[in-house]
């Protein structure tokens, strides 16, 4: 249940990552399963472990380096997680979501989620970087379950506009300029860790994903309640169940992240002016 001191605990987790750097960003990134290259490119960089930062999840999926990079990606200071915490680890939906509520007492406004995803729409082959246009929460848990804490947000968030329309059509300009095809598609969230069944992945297409993965979601829901605006790229890192004929691995996951890591990386650089002047000219939140 949500408690009092998810507010204290989040502020004195920022507080001390503040403390570590003289960089202040607005802007917050996860790089989720073989997507964590983008940190290491980062300049006038501080590397703080989640052991180290108080009250912090900490990761234990492979591919998730597990520590928060405070840095420059074009003169753009920003605060990447090199790694994230998924519900299948053993953590509460509030856990997952805790970076978030860090983020927000760092003065962020905008955040950048990755992630590796299953394929379900045939369009897609892997490799291909995906803009989040919606999502289907399918995982059976909301960080924003038991005592609402106002100073977040409100209790019942609006989230129709879950994914910044204008950060998307911003990246899939970008996308574009650089000569690479990114998609639009709609991201279905799952418990995990196994991989979907045929059947499953069947019935997730027939109710419109195009997507499927294990975490972003109690993410985004977190960010949206305290009006931190989202852009979410998913890499398809395999084709889901029953798409091809065909099992998945985790390292099939890894391996496909690394190939498609100078795309990505190329992607993220492109929009980040634009999201950079977006917060830089949107009001701060009351409170």
């Amino acid at each position: 249940m949500s408690t009092p001191n998810d507010f204290n605990n989040a502020q004195a987790a920022a507080q001390f990552l503040l403390a570590q750097t003289p960089l202040r960003p607005k802007i917050g990134l996860v790089l989720g399963s073989g997507l964590g290259g983008f940190a290491d490119e980062l300049t006038t960089a501080t590397r703080v472990p989640y052991t180290n930062i108080p009250f912090f999840p900490r990761s234990t999926a492979l591919g998730h380096a597990g520590q928060m990079v405070i840095g420059n990606a074009n003169r753009i200071p920003v605060a990447a997680m090199q790694g994230r915490v998924h519900l299948y680890e053993g953590y509460s939906a509030r856990e997952v979501a805790f970076p978030m509520r860090v983020f927000d007492c760092m003065n962020i406004r905008a955040v950048i989620l990755t992630n590796a995803a299953g394929g379900i729409n045939p369009e897609y082959k892997q490799g291909a970087l995906v803009v989040l246009s919606d999502h289907i929460n399918l995982q059976g848990h909301n960080p924003l379950t038991g005592l609402n804490e106002e100073r977040f947000g409100p209790r019942f968030p609006d989230m129709t506009q879950a994914y910044w329309k204008p950060y998307r059509e911003a990246t899939l300009a970008a996308a574009k300029k650089l000569g690479k095809t990114v998609y639009q598609g709609i991201y279905v969230a799952l418990l995990g860790p196994n991989y979907e069944t045929p059947a499953e992945i069947r019935f997730l297409r027939t109710i419109g994903a195009d997507l499927v993965g294990m975490s972003t979601v109690p993410e985004v829901i977190a960010a949206r309640h305290m009006g931190i605006k989202v852009l979410a790229i998913s890499c398809v890192t395999n084709m889901a169940a029953g798409i091809l004929d065909q099992v998945i691995n985790h390292e099939e996951v890894l391996e496909t992240g690394e190939r498609v890591k100078g795309d990505f990386t190329a992607l993220v650089r492109a929009v980040l002016p634009e999201i950079a002047r977006d917060v830089e000219e949107s009001p701060a939140p009351a409170g």
